[in-house]
């Protein structure tokens, strides 16, 4: 009998619950029980709220733009496919081109980037690392159609402008924030993170999982 193949897979998402953080303001988790199994009951079945951003999640458009589109609308490719972890641990508050060049030789069209040794999965980081909005443009500029960030957000937790967020919508890339990506080696690898086909939605809760990409160190 032939031996079975385990496939390696890298969970890189967030744990989510009542006590999982959110942005101040936000709407955390919560969850009631519906119905309990007992007596005539043969089912548990639960209700639940959450702000589509608690844990891992698909930014859409329309959370950046009034008239953008929801999630339940975008192509699901930009979340399934070749993508690159690169690390830029403690880099500051902004994660610039000087970070990520180390790793940008035959860049896939999804990068993910690592700045926590170990992601607060139990607080809120006010002082959360962002993406400068000008390493946005120049990953879209080699082709990156999906940028990826192991914080609440690709813009710093105070910015109202939001630069990053908009130069996502300006150059059509896609956004997953609050990744756990703290015991991902750097490198290669193959992405899947499908949002749900939430139709009217600014955002979509993901189970982001990272698989080995084929001959890749």
């Amino acid at each position: 009998m032939a031996a079975v193949e385990h496939t390696v897979l890298w969970d890189i998402s967030p744990p989510v619950h009542e006590r999982a953080p959110v942005f101040p303001g936000d709407t955390p988790y919560r969850q009631r029980w519906q119905a309990t199994i007992g007596g005539e009951c043969p089912v548990n079945v639960s209700a639940i709220e959450l702000s589509p951003h608690v844990g891992a999640h698909a930014d859409a458009p329309l959370h950046y733009d009034p008239s953008g589109v929801t999630v339940g609308r975008l192509p699901l490719a930009p979340y399934l496919g070749h993508c690159r972890v690169i690390h830029a641990i403690g880099c500051g508050p902004l994660i610039e081109w000087r970070h990520l060049e180390h790793a940008l030789a035959d860049l896939p069209p999804r990068v993910l980037v690592r700045t926590y040794e170990r992601v607060p999965t139990e607080r809120f980081d006010e002082q959360l690392t962002a993406y400068a909005a000008t390493t946005i443009e120049q990953l879209a500029a080699l082709g990156v159609q999906l940028v990826g960030i192991d914080t609440a957000s690709i813009d710093p937790a105070a910015s109202k402008a939001l630069p990053s967020h908009q130069a996502v919508r300006r150059l059509g890339l896609r956004v997953l924030e609050n990744l756990v990506l703290d015991d991902v080696p750097e490198g290669d690898y193959e992405l899947i993170a499908l949002p749900l086909k939430l139709m009217q939605a600014d955002a979509s809760p993901v189970r982001a999982v990272l698989r080995p990409w084929p001959n890749s160190p």
